[in-house]
């Protein structure tokens, strides 16, 4: 049994087995996804941290050092 699947791109159903490309159905889906990621249009949302590399930087520090 051949699992299909959906190109993640152009969503175009393809197979999974025998196919040297998947998750896409070709080289040009793979390539437009590698773009996307050099380009950072994937990114995480993420909450900004405010720290203080000087206070960690003492405790890091043995007494007497």
């Amino acid at each position: 049994m051949l699992r299909e699947v959906k190109c993640p791109i152009c969503r175009k159903v393809t197979s999974w087995e025998d196919n040297p490309f998947h998750p896409f159905c070709s080289d040009r889906c793979r390539i437009i996804d590698l773009g996307a990621w050099t380009q950072g249009s994937y990114r995480i949302p993420a909450e900004e941290m405010d720290i203080d590399l000087e206070d960690e930087d003492d405790e890091d520090k043995e007494p007497g050092h």
